[in-house]
């Protein structure tokens, strides 16, 4: 007969990715006594199987294209071969090495990590199925962290030639000419990934209207462009009908009847929330298509003491607002008293060629919330911005102010914009006017220049371009 032990704890954490294991590191700071239980690895989605290693092959393809740039600058390089085990194993690499360290932290802060599946048995309760039995785990207060997977579309059955993101990650060659459904976040960086890695046709079909498009239409449409002029097909605005597919390849056909033919299919239309039969609604915690219910204010679910952080609840799927929300819930636990969290004032990056960055609101949202006559925007284009020329890259900066207030939104689309979205942060979350970013000495020549040119302008003083 298995061996049954019950345990204390001042927090059981049922999930052990991003959102869990910063409520746990937090919460033992805060000297509480934290269960963290997961079924697969320390680290969750994101390390292992999402955003550590897509961001690693993004790389990857970088050091593909220098090459064809270089050549531009009169350096002459060439590229001779992708060896894919070595692409892999480079991966596998970053993945281990912060893996190690993760559980390392773990450790140092003595949680009790607990290997096995989990389930809410009570208001106060996680059962787990270990290897060595059954443990019975009882807490003072419960945080739900049980992450999400991969959807598909109903009758597109994932295997053989029909991949998740997961899948492809694994993918021990790099595909001839991918079709790619969905041209969100996931879509728009394989799609760059594998087009750099040498795909010979790369085609994205989105029934939205738009690439990326949850993003200002100003920076999808210019996501277009640039995909455009890189080879990247897309389709727009049409939904998937059908896909089929045999030994040889992949067929899409369109609602309007258009087929699109391939070597594989990589199914990019979003994430679920994984928490079907771990017995959250059982415990009568409200629900909505698979998503935990949370209070925006304090992320407590409507049974007393259970909390609910990640991808579970509903909003930004990011690894980053797990941290956030993970550590909010700590510290509350523990007694302090952490401001809530905005949703919009979450940064948002996509990591294509040429890269998205967002934060705050769009134009069209600030819009809507202030009205027409309240809102001012402005564009500062890359073309003005040296360092952005050495570089080769074209795109802009856009900011959205409040008419004469703060800046609400700040979006931008060139290559290495990611790196500027820490000013970005601040400003929209700080409630900067264009005229104290202004009043700011930014370096020159730098990329991040351009961000005080926009201020500049936006406080009706441009230097670097026209009024």
């Amino acid at each position: 007969m298995a061996d049954t032990t019950t345990d204390q704890f001042d927090v059981v954490i049922l999930g052990g990715g991003s959102g869990g294991y910063a409520a746990a590191l937090r919460g033992a700071q805060l000297g509480q006594k934290i269960a963290l239980v997961e079924k697969d690895k320390l680290g969750g989605t994101c390390l292992h199987r999402g955003c550590v290693p897509t961001k690693a092959l993004l790389h990857v393809g970088e050091l593909a294209d220098a090459p064809s740039e270089a050549s531009a600058a009169g350096v002459n390089l060439t590229l001779d071969s992708i060896d894919v085990e070595k692409v892999l194993g480079f991966k596998d690499k970053i993945i281990g090495r912060l893996y190690k360290g993760l559980q390392g932290l773990v450790k140092s802060r003595k949680i009790d990590y607990v290997e096995g599946f989990g389930k809410l048995t009570g208001p106060n309760t996680v059962t787990v199925e270990t290897e060595g039995g059954t443990r019975t785990l009882t807490g003072k207060n419960i945080i739900l962290a049980s992450g999400s997977f991969s959807k598909t579309l109903p009758g597109i059955d994932l295997g053989g030639r029909f991949l998740d993101s997961e899948a492809a990650l694994q993918l021990p060659e790099i595909p001839k000419n991918p079709i790619i459904l969905g041209g969100g976040v996931i879509g728009v960086e394989f799609a760059s990934m594998w087009k750099s890695l040498g795909a010979e046709s790369v085609t994205i079909v989105e029934g939205l209207p738009h690439l990326v498009a949850n993003e200002d239409e100003a920076i999808s449409k210019a996501l277009e462009r640039a995909y455009k002029k890189r080879g990247i097909a897309y389709s727009l605005g049409v939904f998937t009908e059908k896909a089929e597919q045999d030994e040889n390849g992949v067929k899409v056909t369109l609602a309007d009847g258009k087929v699109y033919e391939g070597d594989y299919l990589l199914v990019a239309v979003g994430r679920g929330p994984n928490t079907k039969g771990l017995g959250y609604e059982e415990q009568g915690i409200e629900m909505d298509r698979g998503f935990v219910l949370a209070n925006k204010e304090t992320l407590e679910t409507n049974v007393p003491g259970i909390y609910a952080v990640g991808d579970i609840v509903p909003g930004l799927q990011l690894a980053h607002r797990g941290f956030a929300q993970g550590i909010f819930v700590a510290e509350r636990i523990g007694g302090l008293n952490p401001a809530p969290i905005v949703e919009s004032g979450i940064e948002r990056i996509t990591y294509c060629e040429p890269e998205v960055g967002s934060v705050g609101l769009t134009e069209k949202q600030a819009k809507e919330q202030l009205g027409e006559d309240k809102v001012e925007a402005y564009e500062y284009n890359l073309g003005g911005n040296g360092k952005s020329q050495i570089l080769g890259t074209t795109g802009f900066i856009k900011l959205v102010r409040e008419k004469d207030g703060p800046i609400i939104g700040v979006h931008m689309i060139g290559s290495r914009t990611s790196e500027l979205m820490g000013e970005a942060l601040l400003i929209v979350n700080w409630e900067a006017y264009p005229e104290d970013v202004a009043s700011l000495i930014h370096g020159h020549p730098s990329q991040h220049e351009a961000m005080g040119e926009a201020a500049l302008a936006l406080a009706g003083k441009p230097l670097h371009a026209h009024a």
